[in-house]
């Protein structure tokens, strides 16, 4: 039985956008134009298909439901309270296997020495063996370096087998797009004489499916980045963080411009006491210190929750309305600097020929905004979104780590960064749910900052009539 949360609704409904949008878009050359100079950009293409693995997680992961509990004689279907995702069910085995306490990555045994009784009556202080990580070696410190070794080379081939259909398929979508032979097309990709450079996304295509396969065959015997406190797969917690962190960075993103866009664009295009009123709105609204505001609002917001209990069936519930309560706050509070932008460049459009030609001529306000100012700094809104996205990012783990972010019951790196606060102090020290959130995490600011780097170069007017010349 399928769960709809309020997150879930509006990923898919930004999904739709999205995928409407693109439709619309190759159906107007302007609007391909600075598309097709995005995937002529090696780093940006590279960027994207990173971008992508993460996308198709974020959104698998997005899917929630009630699973079907096992049947009883002839009595009605029931279904369990829990929720799970489709990303839930794939990772099953990573979810479900629980060791006691921690364990170091690619551990065969607890991290910490306990007292065990010996079947001759005799306790001893020594490290117990893991109920599942490496479970199936029986000399684990002679056996494991060759049975990893063993996994990643049978997983490399399988690797390979999979890039190499990929290939095929994708080579054959460029060949009958292009109206050229297979042949040609290959040797083209081969020799870097096409346009859109396919060998870079091919590669970058083919370094991803090996990471992928090989991490799902290593988790099959190993816990590969370790075990947290309580005995949960570190990798997994990673994984299902990828959700929280894409959810921070377009939600907000898609709360702030409408304020953006509509209080920019007035400001700078009416003038006069209009644009006394929101440069003062938004002056005032930067004033007001960030932190304290989302501390007040978080906290109102668990009051409500405390108070109306009965509404919410589960706590996943309370932690998804806390994550798009975050969402709007943060959208609410950082609209201002995109704001200004669009009131500066509005006010040096609004004094152009064609606007005053269109003025003259008696074209209503609303029409001048919508064919001529709006298109004209459509690339500022584009080239913001990409660049704040980071931002969003970066924001979510550090409000939680101030315990301001999201619900500790939920997933995400914010929560595992401000976990290993004591996890880096105890003796010995666990360091690997640090490492694994700040690996993820860069990764994907990284791949997001280099991909704004191509949307900014393909979309400012500015550096493509730099390029012409």
């Amino acid at each position: 039985m399928f769960v709809l949360f309020w997150t879930d609704a509006s990923i898919f409904l930004l999904l739709s956008v999205v995928v409407a949008f693109a439709l619309y878009a190759r159906r107007k050359e302007h609007l391909r134009a600075p598309w097709r100079g995005v995937a002529r950009s090696r780093m940006g293409l590279a960027s994207a298909v990173v971008l992508g693995a993460f996308v198709l997680t974020g959104l698998l992961d997005s899917v929630h439901f009630h699973p079907l509990l096992e049947p009883q004689s002839q009595a009605a279907s029931r279904y369990s309270s829990e929720v799970l995702s489709l990303f839930d069910r794939l990772a099953m085995p990573l979810r479900e296997r629980v060791e006691k306490t921690y364990s170091a990555p690619f551990a065969t045994h607890l991290y910490a020495k306990e007292t065990m009784t010996l079947p001759d009556g005799r306790q001893v202080r020594d490290y117990p063996r893991l109920q599942f990580g490496g479970a199936h070696l029986k000399h684990p410190a002679r056996d494991r370096g060759t049975d990893i070794a063993r996994t990643i080379a049978s997983a490399t081939v399988e690797a390979l087998i999979l890039w190499g259909l990929l290939i095929v398929g994708i080579v054959w979508l460029i060949a009958r797009q292009s109206k050229a032979r297979w042949r040609e097309c290959v040797i083209d990709i081969a020799r870097q004489r096409t346009i859109v450079p396919w060998h870079v996304m091919l590669l970058t295509l083919g370094v991803n499916l090996w990471g992928a396969v090989v991490v799902s065959r290593l988790c099959l015997d190993y816990h590969i980045l370790g075990t947290d406190k309580v005995g949960q797969d570190v990798f997994y917690q990673t994984l299902k963080s990828i959700r929280t962190g894409l959810l921070m960075g377009t939600l907000t993103t898609l709360v702030m411009l409408p304020f953006a866009i509509l209080l920019g664009i007035a400001a700078g295009y009416f003038g006069s006491w209009v644009d006394d009123v929101i440069q003062y709105l938004y002056t005032t609204l930067n004033s007001v210190p960030g932190v304290l505001l989302i501390a007040a609002a978080i906290l109102m917001l668990q009051v409500y929750m405390a108070t109306h209990a009965e509404g919410f069936e589960s706590l996943e519930e309370r932690a998804d309305l806390r994550l798009l309560f975050l969402c709007i706050i943060l959208g609410v509070r950082s609209w201002t600097g995109l704001c200004r932008v669009l009131r500066g460049e509005t006010l040096k459009l609004r004094e152009l020929d064609y606007i005053q030609a269109a003025r003259a001529f008696g074209v209503g306000h609303f029409t001048i905004i919508l064919r001529h100012i709006l298109p004209n700094v459509l690339h500022l809104v584009l080239i913001a979104m990409v660049l704040d996205f980071s931002e969003l990012v970066l924001a979510e783990a550090v409000l939680s780590y101030l315990n301001i972010g999201v619900d500790p019951s939920m997933n995400s790196w914010g929560n595992m960064i401000n976990g290993a606060r004591l996890e880096m102090a105890r003796e010995p020290m666990v360091w690997w749910s640090l490492a694994a959130a700040f690996l993820f995490m860069f990764t994907l600011v990284l791949s997001a900052n280099i991909f704004s780097d191509a949307v900014r170069d393909a979309f400012d007017p500015r550096l493509r009539e730099l390029q012409r010349e």
